[in-house]
């Protein structure tokens, strides 16, 4: 059975108009990474989380993931941690910042998230895990939704006990990773455990993991019965898996990787200064020139490369027609004092 991706479909009153979800990745999800992900197709964006114990301390780093421009609505902005009160002062001021929906992490595997009872650690604790979705839905009016694993080891299906008792606390569509947080990202995602944890909830699941082609996509929404998907690692500078997935096979010109790249590094820069994103980008230079479009000493060069200036000119020198289509990019999008919030920005997430 063929499902129409670009059909739309609601969490609560939130509308999200296709069913393609682009996940939150830690030190990927900025601002320029996600207006780029609703350009190409994702019908819902999704923050980097967010400590909210540096939200509670109003720390610069962290409260620079409230900043969000008009052109990413429908947005999540997702917070994590491990005590109820806190957790509903930060969906309060996500909810202020302008999110359409507070997204609450019991996924991470991080050890440095972990340790502290937050992320994955939640799905064995699910006393704690229900009284901190309450207390988040009962502090902000927008839906509340919840991104988790399957558990933490190997084989564990306690998403399945879970799920439902999230519900019963307030969350409005659940998202399930179907790996254990001890398999990190190895292995592959079981969506016959998202089929099964699909039957146990009575609101819309987003099913990730391993979605990473048009096929995958149809054929995991119709097998599992997930209202939607999400597309993560494999849109790391490659927005046009994105378009692939929402029906256009079209493979991107060399002048539109180029494009996209001097768009991304411009809009990095004026989100989290030039010193902060230098080191941030280089990893970007990589994952968009890969996949066979330069040769790998080209990409060496950029990363050797000391300013964005040099990046620019060599990238616009390796393919001179991407200046016309970075032209019609800029003119594209919203620019003035309305697109964000006068907030910092940060990667890091501090606190």
């Amino acid at each position: 059975m063929q499902v129409d991706l670009h059909n739309s479909w609601r969490i609560g009153p939130v509308e999200i108009p296709s069913r393609l979800v682009l996940a939150p990745m830690a030190g990927v999800s900025v601002q320029a990474f996600r207006r780029q992900g609703r350009r190409y197709g994702a019908g819902l964006v999704c923050s980097e989380m967010v400590s909210c114990a540096g939200l509670h301390h109003k720390n610069e780093r962290t409260l620079g993931y409230l900043r969000i421009a008009a052109d990413e609505h429908p947005l999540a902005v997702q917070i994590f941690g491990a005590e109820p009160r806190v957790m509903a002062e930060a969906a309060r001021m996500v909810e202020a910042a302008g999110a359409d929906l507070v997204d609450i992490n019991f996924g991470c595997p991080v050890r440095k998230v972990t340790k502290t009872g937050a992320g994955a650690t939640l799905l064995e604790d699910p006393d704690r895990a229900c009284r901190i979705v309450a207390a988040v839905a009962e502090a902000v009016d927008v839906p509340v939704s919840v991104k988790m694993r399957r558990g933490l080891e190997n084989g564990s299906r306690a998403c399945l006990d879970v799920g439902p008792k999230l519900v019963d606390a307030g969350a409005a569509t659940l998202t399930l990773h179907p790996r254990s947080a001890k398999q990190m990202y190895t292995g592959e995602a079981d969506h016959s455990l998202t089929a099964e944890f699909v039957e146990r909830v009575g609101v819309p699941v987003i099913a990730s993991g391993d979605i990473t082609s048009r096929a995958k996509a149809q054929s995991v929404l119709a097998t599992t019965g997930a209202a939607a998907f999400m597309v993560g690692r494999a849109a790391q500078g490659n927005p046009w898996v994105l378009r692939e997935i929402m029906g256009d096979e079209s493979e991107p010109t060399r002048e539109e990787v180029v494009a996209e790249l001097i768009l991304f590094m411009r809009e990095t820069v004026r989100e989290l200064g030039e010193h902060r994103a230098t080191g941030f980008l280089k990893k970007f230079y990589s994952w968009y020139l890969g996949r066979g479009r330069f040769p790998r000493p080209f990409k060496q060069e950029l990363v050797e490369l000391k300013t964005f200036e040099e990046v620019e000119q060599r990238l616009l020198a390796a393919a001179p027609g991407a200046r016309f289509v970075l032209a019609r990019l800029e003119e594209e999008l919203p620019m003035g004092d309305e697109v964000t919030l006068d907030l910092p920005i940060s990667i890091y997430g501090g606190g």
